[in-house]
């Protein structure tokens, strides 16, 4: 079985030398054909019916054309028909030679479109069979001239089927290959969308913790020799910040885990439930700030209840930074129709050029949430001073976004 693996290796890689072997048997099957009578005393007759010189010598031009039928099928089949054409008029027998046009008019049919190999099929068949009955030696019903219709057909037909063959598994391969392709430009997309949404996370989580951390470090840095109190107080908000900051950060990080390793939280637990507990980390640390609730309870997709507290959260962790001393905020979440609106007021006389123009991505991260739910966000400097956050998010999110929070 290697053997002949081996073998096939070989002629795919050398399709000429092919052809030279399928030139070789077809000339040896023509003259073997031309020496026997199949109608003699005995069944067949071998030797009775030696060809003259000029019928080998067809033969043997015909079959070294077809070396070349790769290269050039029509052509080769123009030359096959010519030598099986004069050997119809002159010769006799004659079918040997036109057992080349046959494998000639395969050749062209296999590697051509359909509608050539009708025309070129019944213009080989018709020539032929037409030169038989009508200038041949033999009677024009003779079997040999019948048989010239047959042997075109089948050769046409043949190679027309072997074109189609080798089309639809193209088409097939193709069409995997294609698949292939989409897989991992969907499997590419979703994990850079996987980072995105981890970095955001992990953004919002340190950005808001470690500028609470910094502003009571920078209370008890003040206060420490005149108001021990007051240090002691800060430290125990920046432990608690902190803290706060390893349990977020420890549930966003479990979302890396595979899924044989210890069991963690499969998403962070927050959500506008929290949102007292968050505007009161930012009292402590020194930013008054009012919440007013109109959303009736509202029982919110986890994508969106988590997506609007971290708008507050990165909100309020700007005007903290931002804003200036004696900023106030003030945050509303009203549910108005089929939509949830967050707003984030600061009336701090730094947020503008501060919060809106810097380097950091706590505005863009927000715009992306909100887009990757179907909602929209408008930020800007308010008249008079301060800056906006306000944020619409539809309470009915599409599946493939509470499969995934952002």
């Amino acid at each position: 079985m290697s053997t002949l693996r081996r073998a096939r290796c070989q002629f795919k890689a050398h399709p000429l030398t092919l052809d030279a072997v399928i030139a070789a048997a077809v000339l040896l099957c023509m003259i073997s054909s031309a020496f026997a009578a199949p109608d003699g005393d005995h069944g067949v007759d071998w030797g009775a019916r030696p060809p003259n010189a000029p019928s080998l010598l067809l033969m043997v031009l015909a079959a070294a054309a077809l070396v070349l039928r790769r290269r050039s099928a029509l052509a080769v089949l123009a030359a096959t028909g010519t030598f099986a054409l004069i050997e119809c008029v002159t010769g006799d027998p004659r079918a040997p030679v036109a057992m080349t046009t046959v494998i000639a008019l395969y050749t062209v049919a296999s590697t051509t479109d359909r509608a050539t190999t009708w025309r070129v099929g019944l213009l080989t068949m018709t020539v032929l069979t037409a030169a038989a009955m009508l200038a041949g030696p033999l009677p024009w019903y003779a079997q040999e001239n019948v048989a010239l219709v047959a042997w075109t057909g089948i050769g046409a037909t043949a190679g027309d089927a072997v074109r189609s063959h080798r089309a639809f598994v193209q088409a097939i391969r193709e069409r995997a290959e294609r698949a292939e392709r989409t897989r991992e430009e969907e499997a590419r997309r979703r994990v850079a969308e996987e980072r995105l949404r981890i970095a955001r996370e992990l953004h919002d989580v340190v950005a808001h913790h470690i500028a609470l951390v910094n502003v009571q470090a920078g209370v008890v840095a003040h206060v420490m020799d005149r108001r021990p109190d007051q240090a002691k107080e800060a430290l125990a908000h920046v432990r608690e910040a902190s803290r706060s900051a390893l349990d977020e950060l420890r549930a966003t990080v479990g979302l890396l885990r595979q899924s044989d390793d210890p069991a963690a939280p499969t998403e962070p637990a927050s959500g506008l439930g929290r949102l007292d507990e968050l505007a009161g980390t930012f009292r402590n640390a020194g930013l008054p700030v009012q919440v007013a609730r109109a959303d009736q309870d509202t029982e919110l997709p986890a994508a969106v209840d988590l997506a609007a507290y971290r708008i507050v959260q990165e909100a309020l962790t700007n005007a903290q930074k931002h804003a200036g001393t004696g900023a106030k905020a003030e945050v509303s979440v009203v549910r108005v129709g089929p939509n949830i609106e967050v707003t984030v007021l600061d009336d701090g006389a730094g947020a503008t050029g501060a919060t809106g123009t810097g380097g950091g991505h706590g505005l863009l991260g927000m715009r992306e949430r909100v887009t990757a739910l179907g909602g929209t966000l408008t930020t800007g400097p308010r008249y008079g001073g301060g800056f906006r956050v306000h944020a619409i998010l539809p309470v009915q999110t599409r599946a493939g976004a509470e499969r995934k929070p952002v």
